[in-house]
C-alpha cells in the first residue's frame, strides 16, 4: 500500500497581473472524490492559460484548485470510491482543470489516458491541454477535412506544434505565421506546407497568393486583435475562424460586409470550464485517433525545455518571451 503524506509541496499565486508572482508552499494532499484518482505527479505542462490566470486574467471554474496547471503525467496511488477502470500503480496522463504544478493533484478518471507506448511521463504531460484543444478545435468544431487548407498562427506554439502534425497526418494542407525564420523553418520540417515570417511578410497577401486568391478553408488564431480583420481576409467562401485565444487583447473592428458575401462562420471556445462529457467525448476521440498516431511514431509532442517545479516563475518568463518551440514542462521528484 503506497505511504502517502500528509502534505505536498505546491506552487501558489501569491500576486497576480502582469508582475504576479508564484511561490512555493506546503498544502494538503487532496482527497479523491468518488469519480477522482489522486496523481502523485511526473510532470506538468505549462500553458498559456497558465500565465493568464497567474496575471489575474483567467480565474479558475468553480470548484477548482487554485493551484495552477491543467495537464499531468504520473503515478495513481488513491482511488474515489466508484472508479472502475483504473488501479492503483496505473500511469496516466490527465486533463485537470487546476492543481497541476504540485506533487499531488486529482483528476478524473474520465479523463486519464494511458500513457503511449515508448512515451516518458515528460512527454505525456505535453499532450492533454494542447490535443484536446486542437482536436476539438479543428475537428470537431470546424469540421476540416482532408485536402482543406488550414491556417495556423504561432506555429511553435504548443497550439501550432499539435496542429501542424495532426494537420499533415490527417490529409490537411496546413500553413503557418512564426515570428523568427528559424521558427518557420522548424514548422517546415515538422510538416507545414508553407511558413510565414509574420515580421518580414504580410500574411494576408502571402495566403492571396499561395491559394491563388481562393483564401483558407480554416483560421485558428491564438492572437485576435488586429488579426480578426486579416484573418476574415484569408479566409475562402463558407470559411470559418476558430479563435481559441487572445494574445494581442479581446477587442477588434469588424466589418460584417465580408462575412455576409463569403458565408463565413466566426467561432471560439475555452476548454477549462466545459463539462466532464464534452472533454471525455474528446478523450475518446483522441484515444481512437490520435493515440495509434503516438504509438506508430508518427507524431509526438514537441518538447523545447523542462524546469523543476520550484523554478515555475523562470518556465512562465520563457513562455512570456515567446522564445521557445514547442511546449515548456515542469518536473517532480
Amino acid at each position: 500500500m503506497t505511504n502517502i503524506p500528509d502534505n505536498m509541496l505546491a506552487i501558489e499565486i501569491v500576486s497576480k497581473g502582469n508582475s504576479g508572482k508564484f511561490q512555493p508552499t506546503q498544502r494538503k494532499i487532496p482527497i479523491p472524490k468518488a469519480t477522482e484518482v489522486l496523481v502523485k505527479v511526473a510532470a506538468a505542462g505549462i500553458n498559456r492559460p497558465d500565465v493568464m490566470q497567474r496575471q489575474g486574467l483567467y480565474p479558475p471554474p468553480e470548484g477548482a484548485s487554485d493551484i495552477p496547471g491543467l495537464e499531468i503525467s504520473g503515478t495513481i496511488i488513491k482511488l474515489g470510491n466508484q472508479v472502475k477502470t483504473l488501479r492503483v500503480g496505473d500511469k496516466i496522463c490527465a486533463l485537470v482543470t487546476g492543481g497541476g504544478y504540485a506533487e499531488y493533484c486529482l483528476a478524473d478518471e474520465r479523463l486519464c489516458l494511458a500513457i503511449p507506448k515508448g512515451f516518458s511521463l515528460i512527454q505525456a504531460a505535453a499532450i492533454p491541454e494542447t490535443f484536446f484543444t486542437v482536436w476539438s478545435n479543428l475537428f470537431n468544431r470546424a469540421g476540416i477535412i482532408a485536402d482543406e487548407t488550414l491556417l495556423v498562427h504561432g506555429g511553435t506554439s504548443g497550439i501550432g506544434t499539435t496542429a501542424i502534425q495532426l494537420a499533415k497526418n490527417f490529409g490537411i494542407r496546413i500553413i503557418i505565421t512564426a515570428g523568427t525564420d528559424e521558427k518557420c523553418h522548424f514548422c517546415l520540417k515538422l510538416g507545414a506546407d508553407a511558413a510565414i515570417n509574420y515580421h518580414t511578410e504580410d500574411f494576408v497577401k502571402v495566403i492571396k497568393s499561395i491559394t491563388e486568391e481562393k483564401g483558407v478553408n480554416v483560421v485558428l488564431d491564438i492572437i485576435g486583435g488586429d488579426y480578426f480583420p486579416r484573418n476574415l481576409k484569408c479566409l475562402s467562401e463558407d470559411g470559418k475562424l476558430v479563435q481559441i485565444a487572445i494574445q494581442k487583447g479581446p477587442k477588434s473592428e469588424i466589418n460584417l460586409l465580408p462575412i455576409m458575401l463569403k458565408r463565413l462562420t466566426v467561432t471560439g471556445s475555452t476548454l477549462r470550464s466545459r463539462d466532464l462529457g464534452f472533454k471525455e467525448n474528446i478523450a475518446d476521440q483522441l484515444l481512437k485517433n490520435v493515440w495509434p498516431l503516438f504509438e506508430s511514431g508518427k507524431i509526438a509532442p514537441v518538447i523545447y525545455k523542462t524546469f523543476p517545479l520550484t523554478k515555475a516563475s523562470k518556465a512562465h518568463e520563457l513562455m512570456e518571451s515567446s522564445q521557445h518551440i514547442g511546449k515548456i514542462v515542469l518536473t517532480i521528484n
